[in-house]
């Protein structure tokens, strides 16, 4: 059998945690910024975590994660 090809896309935007968990990065952070205000960019900067309904989706594209 052949190795599964990991989604390189999925690669760059998700880490594993040690759990188990998938890290992703903030969306909203690329443009527009100067009508937001400075507590929500910073929170922006912060790590997130993908949502248990899409975990098997990225968990696919992942197959060695």
């Amino acid at each position: 059998m052949p190795k599964m090809k990991t989604r390189r896309s999925a690669a760059k935007r998700f880490k594993v945690t040690g759990s188990g968990e998938f890290k992703r990065s903030q969306a909203f952070t690329s443009h527009l910024l100067e009508h937001k205000a400075p507590a929500r960019k910073r929170n922006l900067r912060k790590a997130a975590l993908v949502h248990k309904t899409d975990h098997e989706r990225v968990a696919k594209m992942l197959p060695y994660a």
